[in-house]
């Protein structure tokens, strides 16, 4: 089932019955001038992931909370803003190694991305991006479909799930916090298993550990270091213990594409978790993003 709703002139709202999630999911388009469904070419697709900041959950995240709307205007693209749940966990559940539903990646790379191309023009150059655990899934949605996103970026993401710190906060606690968020009485181990006993599955999924498979993507990875800097009310902000585990994360997962001699701009700055950074960190990535979707001609591998 597919309904959709104009929420004005170039905004779309769908609603999709997904066999993958057992259930009823949105997603927000963003079309671009001229767009028409009986037009004989097709757009390039940016896709912007959300996390599970503040209770920003959801399709209309990025519209909700940054200027995405008149960002991208003129842009001839179509902007795919796809519901990822109130856990944000870009990931087919591993359910106790019984998988079904919810079955995110699926839902989104073979559900809705048939949708969009069926019915909506969407071509086959992509780009993705996200804040937060969306910067997770964008990341690993690039790493583990070899030749499907031609550009990634990812603002805050921690994008080494396997990252371990008994005295702080680590990356497993993060997973965990986020299901509690959006399922409060599901168990957080079912999204990958123990990161110790399942840690086969947990590498699967994890950007540090996929790193080798972003070679010909380019890439954009940003994250603030937890301190209050110049979007943070003074006084009163305090020291942000996600941005800092997300900043030590970010710069391992750059140290190691720096290591297999994948190259990939950083920015690593002042700040903390918060929108006002990630609305800055998206006009600064959408160049890189947008080199690659006016490019049709290069080829990605694949693997």
């Amino acid at each position: 089932m597919l309904n959709e709703r104009r929420r004005g002139p170039r905004t779309l709202d769908l609603t999709v019955r997904s066999t993958a999630l057992s259930g009823v999911a949105h997603v927000r388009l963003l079309l671009p001038p001229g767009w028409s469904r009986e037009a004989s070419r097709t757009w390039p697709v940016l896709w912007l992931l959300h996390g599970v900041e503040g209770g920003a959950a959801g399709h209309t995240a990025w519209t909700d909370h940054t200027d995405l709307e008149r960002l991208t205007a003129d842009l001839d693209v179509i902007v795919v803003l796809p519901d990822g749940g109130r856990s944000a966990n870009y990931t087919d559940w591993w359910n106790r190694g019984n998988g079904g539903p919810p079955k995110w990646e699926t839902f989104h790379l073979t559900e809705l991305r048939r949708i969009l191309e069926r019915g909506y023009r969407a071509g086959n150059v992509r780009a993705i991006a996200g804040q937060g655990l969306g910067g997770l899934g964008a990341l690993a949605y690039a790493a583990r479909h070899r030749g499907l996103f031609r550009a990634a970026a990812s603002f805050s993401g921690p994008l080494h799930t396997l990252h371990r710190d008994p005295a702080r906060l680590d990356v497993p606690d993060l997973i965990e916090l986020s299901v509690n968020v959006g399922r409060p009485t599901a168990d957080w181990r079912a999204v990958w298993g123990d990161p110790d006993r399942q840690r086969i599955v947990w590498r699967h999924h994890n950007p540090f550990d996929l790193a080798d498979r972003l070679a010909g993507v380019r890439l954009y990875v940003s994250c603030g270091d937890g301190e209050p800097g110049p979007y943070d009310p003074r006084p009163g902000t305090s020291h942000d213990a996600v941005e800092a585990l997300c900043s030590t994360v970010s710069r391992a997962f750059a140290a190691k594409l720096a290591k297999l001699g994948i190259p990939a701009a950083t920015h690593f700055y002042r700040g903390t978790h918060g929108w006002n950074y990630w609305q800055r960190e998206l006009h600064a990535a959408l160049p890189l993003l947008l080199s690659e979707l006016r490019d049709p001609e290069r080829r990605l591998g694949r693997g």
